[in-house]
């Protein structure tokens, strides 16, 4: 339990440095939290509540809050339970992700804590959480957070110059654990669904994994592949040693088919491909120097308590792969038919001047047919006029000359 302490604390010393704050400096965070631990600390020493309690028994632990500043500050509280992000990190609190199957007790519902707590500028103030264990008996423990955030209307800034809202928010979060007795309950690993699907607008597989046992899956160390079925050549993988998954959760691992950084570096990612495809998947838990499983970890030898090996078939349909390359956005498009259909309207706006062309000299030529024709009858015409005129000239003469 030494080693889920450390973990626990080091993952709270980072959720208390940068737990939601964006864009604060160290002298702006208007108030602190500091746990009152019990008596009945499962484990001395540690900064979060580790509660031994036997069944049905209710206990009131307190969280002093302090206001440093020269204003009123108001602090509202929630209590979540303990989830695992995509990260394979635990996370302590609210975050939306929906409970686990597996989870029999859901720690809000057996902790209550002041939904809003007032404090006045320069002063401390104690606040106390209400917490009543599970009549049942039960091995393992029951995990979550308690998470203390200042209002978000005192916490809104107003950027006069450009006038955008800035929100600033202050949150801790307080690790508490529940159990009944002091042992050590197995970890256990499932590998249920396998699926692609997008983080980020990025196309990925994921491999949803989840931990159905009432304790941490420590030092969890994942080793992914996935290689095509239909196609051979296709081949994506994935490791990591350094994650942890939290009791009764699931998270989805996702295995990236598009390349990191790929926009950033002038590259494009390889569009994922319709077929069937195979998982295989090595999961070990809790280093141990004595541990029965050893892999290597940076080149180096590491024993392992534990140790699942999991294998999958699944199955990327044609309009899944059209869809998600779509939406993925280090994949270059394929524009061919937008550069074929640009090339019809070019060659059908060329063929249409071309017709009107050729009906307008064809007209032309229409016109000056018409007029040399005009031409040429207005001539016969004055010929004709001028050759009857010398006629009668003609017979006129001839009268003239004739005897008495």
């Amino acid at each position: 339990m030494k080693k889920l302490r450390n973990l626990i604390i080091v993952a709270l010393s980072v959720l208390l440095l940068i737990g939601g704050v964006q864009s604060a400096k160290a002298d702006e965070i208007a108030f602190s939290v500091d746990p009152n631990i019990p008596a009945n600390q499962a484990e001395a020493g540690s900064g979060y509540f580790n509660l031994l309690m036997n069944p049905g028994q209710k206990q009131t632990v307190t969280v002093k809050l302090t206001n440093s500043t020269n204003k009123k500050v108001t602090v509202e509280s929630s209590i979540s339970s303990a989830t695992t992000n995509i990260n394979g990190l635990v996370e302590y609190s609210k975050n939306g992700l929906k409970p686990d199957s597996s989870l029999k007790y859901n720690i809000a519902d057996y902790a209550k804590v002041p939904a809003e707590t007032v404090l006045q500028p320069n002063t401390s103030t104690t606040v106390n959480i209400d917490v009543t264990m599970p009549s049942a008996s039960f091995k393992g423990l029951i995990a979550g957070g308690i998470t203390f955030k200042q209002k978000s209307s005192e916490t809104d800034q107003k950027n006069n110059d450009q006038g955008f809202a800035i929100k600033n928010e202050y949150q801790y979060v307080v690790a508490l654990l529940m159990r009944q007795d002091k042992g050590n309950l197995a970890p256990d690993l499932k590998l249920n669904t396998v699926e692609a699907n997008q983080v980020n607008s990025r196309n990925v597989i994921n491999a949803n994994l989840q931990n159905p046992a009432m304790s941490y899956l420590n030092n969890m160390n994942v080793d992914a592949k996935v290689t095509g079925i239909t196609d051979k050549s296709l081949s994506y993988s994935y490791a990591n040693s350094a994650m942890q998954m939290a009791p009764n959760t699931n998270f989805n691992l996702p295995i990236p088919v598009s390349i990191m950084g790929a926009i950033q570096n002038g590259q494009f990612s390889k569009p994922i491909k319709a077929g069937r495809y195979h998982l295989d998947m090595t999961v070990y838990g809790q280093k141990d120097a004595n541990g029965k499983y050893e892999t290597t970890v940076n080149n180096k030898p590491v024993k392992y308590d534990y140790k699942w090996t999991f294998g999958k078939d699944f199955e990327v349909t044609a309009q899944q792969a059209k869809d998600l390359n779509a939406n993925d956005l280090t994949v270059q498009k394929d524009n061919t038919w937008l550069y074929l259909l640009i090339a019809a309207g070019v060659l059908l706006l060329l063929a249409l001047i071309l017709f009107f062309l050729l009906l307008r000299r064809r007209k032309k030529n229409a016109k000056e047919d018409a007029k040399t024709a005009s031409a040429s009858t207005a001539e016969a015409d004055e010929l004709k006029a001028k050759l009857a005129e010398m006629e009668e000239k003609l017979k006129a003469a001839e009268n003239n000359e004739s005897p008495e």
